[in-house]
């Protein structure tokens, strides 16, 4: 087994997406298909980039669930720590899609948010071996809303701190994943104050900490060396070791906005592993790794589908030669 740099862990699943932009859930005739999932989406980039990275999570002994595996591994992605749950289905998500792209959650389907395979995530089950040899640990909080997948992030946080693995928290709030929503904020504080480092988008800032500043937000956090926040069109701002900046977007023909934040995650871990901790200490490494991030993020919109559109490192660094 080749140590993976990056470990992702969290959900994988299907995106439906509607097939008839600008239409209301109702109304939607038919949906295509894509892998996606945060964490999965994020180390699929990170492979892509030229990163190793691996990923843990639960999924199904369903088709759906074998598509996803054979996906993770085509791409390259280390699967020891994937679990197969014999009878919770693989989660699929219906998402919407406005005439300019923006995605809407919808829900799933005719199956509780609680039933799916992901929600299982066994903590007993997390491969110790994998974090021996890693650099950053990336999660999510969406399996913070569920016992027993909680458990699991709960047993990976222990397992980064036992192996000096650095531990970057995307907040990625979704209130549809959450039976309970008012439980939310409680328990991702607990783990974001484990973190090193912090993505959120602009909503998800101001919704956690009354604040789009990330200078703030990591005044806040004593463990965070690192904040990013992004904004949509509106670009992003970061605020990594002493240097903070914002950053416009770039300009790209968007298709499909499905997973331009994991793109972004991807990119910026990618340099992370190439740069260290530089980007910590010199604003104008800390500005390049985020403009490379934003760069990853943009060509991810530009086809359809999150995985599918992650652009190559030759794609990016052409892309950031033109600009």
């Amino acid at each position: 087994m080749i140590s993976s740099r990056v470990l992702c862990l969290g959900e994988i699943l299907f995106d439906c997406l509607a097939d008839q932009p600008g239409r209301e859930l109702e109304r939607v005739e038919s949906w295509t298909p894509y892998p996606g999932g945060a964490p999965a989406n994020v180390a699929c980039g990170l492979v892509k980039l030229g990163t190793t990275a691996g990923f843990i999570g639960c999924v199904g002994r369903d088709k759906a669930g074998d598509d996803l595996v054979a996906l993770l591994e085509s791409t390259g992605v280390d699967t020891t720590g994937v679990q197969r749950h014999p009878t919770a289905p693989t989660r699929q998500v219906y998402v919407t899609r406005s005439q300019a792209g923006e995605r809407h959650f919808a829900g799933f389907g005719n199956i509780a948010t609680t039933e799916f395979a992901d929600t299982c995530l066994a903590a007993d089950r997390l491969p110790e071996a994998l974090f021996a040899g890693a650099d950053y640990l990336v999660m999510g909080t969406l399996e913070l809303a569920y016992p027993e997948s909680r458990q699991a992030i709960y047993r990976a946080l222990e397992l980064a701190k036992q192996h000096q693995v650095k531990v970057f928290v995307d907040i990625n709030w979704r209130p549809v994943f959450w039976l309970d929503v008012e439980a939310a904020p409680s328990l991702i504080w607990e783990v974001v104050k484990q973190a090193d480092l912090i993505k959120c988008s602009d909503d998800e800032a101001q919704w956690l900490f009354e604040t789009e500043n990330p200078k703030e937000i990591a005044q806040r956090v004593e463990t965070v060396k690192g904040v990013l926040v992004t904004a949509g069109e509106r670009g992003c701002s970061y605020s990594l070791g002493n240097s903070s900046g914002n950053l416009p977007v770039f300009k790209v023909n968007a298709i499909d906005t499905t997973g331009a934040g994991d793109g972004f995650v991807a990119g910026f871990l990618h340099q992370c592993c190439q740069q260290g901790e530089q980007i910590f200490q010199n604003p104008e490494m800390a500005k390049e790794a985020v403009t490379y991030a934003s760069a990853v993020g943009a060509l991810t919109t530009t086809k359809p589908g999150a995985i599918a559109a992650q652009p190559t490192a030759a794609e990016v660094e052409e892309f950031l030669s033109q600009q």
